[in-house]
């Protein structure tokens, strides 16, 4: 039987898990962003055109390379900045639920 203490350690520890899982996901969903990003800027540096077609909602906008590759690395910059944030939270979680689980177990083995 499990004192009130050990019973509220788990369920942060879970709570901490789904936290951990929820950034996981962001974090790959937004290194999957920043691909994306990538191979446009390459596909944009290739072109010798001076105008190339963006989507915006439900068309397309004809805009300068010039000004569609400032856009790009202004939104790579960001996500990127994202990431950062997201493996520092990452960080934080893991270190909490390795504490969180020394805690638990010393209550489990007395």
């Amino acid at each position: 039987m499990m004192d009130e203490k050990t019973k509220n350690l788990i369920a942060q520890f879970q709570a901490y898990q789904q936290q951990l899982q929820a950034v996981l996901i962001q974090k790959e969903s937004l290194k999957l962003q920043n691909l994306e990003i990538e191979r446009a800027l390459e596909e944009l540096e290739k072109t010798k055109e001076e105008k190339a077609f963006k989507i915006a909602g439900q068309i397309m906008v004809l805009k300068p390379v010039e000004e569609l590759k400032k856009e790009l690395r202004e939104l790579k910059e960001n996500t990127e900045l994202r990431i950062k944030s997201l493996e520092k939270s990452e960080e934080r979680v893991s270190e909490k639920l390795k504490n969180l689980q020394k805690e638990i177990e010393e209550k489990v083995k007395v």
